[in-house]
């Protein structure tokens, strides 16, 4: 008897002992999946955290793209607006170039003198067509360029000849050789001069 009561305190032992075990095993279990799950929580916050990170970065660099587009749009704009005002501006500037032999013709013609009675009146005629011809490049901007005894200035004249002239300073226009013209503020041609030593 006393063999089977030792066997069964052994039973009881050992099933004290494997619930034990099962205690501390399930326990540790526990521990396991809590610790677990709040590696899982760090981990999601911050892979939260990290795409977040990249959403702002992403956000602002195309914030910095739309605003670099819009400045390039505006700038384009306004190059465009300068365009077409100098378009608008100078819209003569080719015929009125084609023009300036044509005047030049003109003015030769009236230094011719004239002796007949026929010779008078075509001259006139002429001066007639010289004077419409003048108005009307005037009214789109054309102007004679100033020469005779100013300061030669390289942006305007066009220095062919010196000469002493002792009366006069150095540097000053003595004479006009070919007409210089300006429509607006552009030089369509320098007037060629001579020019004081």
């Amino acid at each position: 008897m006393s063999q089977a009561k030792e066997e069964k305190d052994q039973l009881v032992n050992n099933e004290e002992a494997t619930t034990e075990e099962t205690i501390i095993e399930e326990t540790t279990e526990e521990t396991s999946v809590e610790e677990t799950v709040a590696e899982d929580k760090d981990t999601a916050k911050e892979d939260e955290s990290d795409e977040l990170a990249l959403l702002k970065e992403k956000l602002e660099k195309e914030e910095e793209r739309y605003l670099r587009l819009l400045a390039d749009f505006d700038n384009l704009k306004r190059r465009n607006q300068i365009d077409r005002v100098a378009q608008e501006k100078y819209r003569a500037q080719n015929l009125l170039t084609d023009l300036l032999p044509v005047l030049d013709n003109f003015e030769r013609a009236l230094q011719v003198e004239a002796t007949t009675e026929d010779a008078k009146s075509m001259k006139q005629g002429i001066e007639m067509v010289y004077r419409s011809l003048v108005e009307a490049t005037t009214k789109e901007g054309l102007e004679p360029i100033a020469t005779e005894n100013v300061p030669f200035d390289p942006n305007i004249h066009h220095a062919v000849m010196q000469e002493k002239d002792d009366t006069k300073e150095s540097g000053i226009v003595l004479q006009e050789l070919q007409k210089g013209y300006m429509l607006k503020d552009r030089v369509l041609r320098p007037a060629m001069v001579k020019v004081n030593e």
